[in-house]
């Protein structure tokens, strides 16, 4: 992996340090195995998502809401079926 891709992934990571564990184990998830695979614009919304505030994202991942933005809502759907 280039450097590049090495240092913007421990930025990520670090982003995804919510403070509840939940949350991290779900975003470190994505990073851990579709991160590196995804596209530019897949890796936008990743960086978008994590933008959002964490109870908003709590209910996402719990389905009591969905994202109005559909790419919002696909992601959060893949990241939800991703194996554990």
């Amino acid at each position: 992996m280039p450097a590049d891709d090495e240092a913007e992934l421990r930025r990520l990571r670090w982003r995804c340090r919510r403070g509840m564990r939940e949350l991290d184990q779900l975003m470190l998830r994505y990073l851990d195995q579709r991160w590196r695979q995804a596209g530019v614009e897949e890796r936008a919304t990743f960086e978008r998502l994590l933008e959002v505030e964490d109870d908003r994202l709590w209910r996402w991942f719990m389905g009591r809401e969905t994202p109005q933005e559909k790419d919002l809502h696909a992601l959060v759907e893949r990241i939800l079926e991703l194996p554990h």
